[in-house]
């Protein structure tokens, strides 16, 4: 996809990268989707703290010249990645703010997480 520097798939609950493609000398895809399983994990703290029934559908950071995507992956049963035993994978995809369209972006990797079998 347009402006895509990396993407990865991540457990959030060990912080482990189950794969990764991409990345650059700016930004080590690794190293960043370990750290950035510490944002999915505060607020999944948070819903379940203020006691929402609802879902991530995905988490935006945008930065001054990227924008990075945690998007959950939906095993089909709504708030997954909130349930005990259930999935705690998500996407994390890094762009390049400059040539990315966003909106296209978030729709692509919407697919992407449909089509990924685990």
């Amino acid at each position: 996809m347009d402006g895509a520097v990396g993407i990865a798939l991540v457990d959030y609950s060990s912080g482990m990268i189950l794969g990764k493609r991409g990345g650059n000398s700016l930004i080590d895809m690794e190293v960043a989707g370990a750290v950035l399983t510490r944002v999915v994990r505060a607020k999944v703290e948070a819903i379940e703290t203020l006691q929402l029934d609802d879902a991530i559908e995905d988490i935006l950071i945008t930065l001054g010249s990227q924008y990075h995507i945690m998007m959950p992956l939906d095993d089909g049963r709504r708030g997954s990645i909130l349930e005990s035993g259930r999935n705690t994978l998500f996407l994390y995809l890094v762009l390049d703010r400059e040539r990315a369209n966003l909106a296209m972006a978030r729709h692509l990797l919407r697919r992407i997480e449909q089509s990924v079998q685990v």
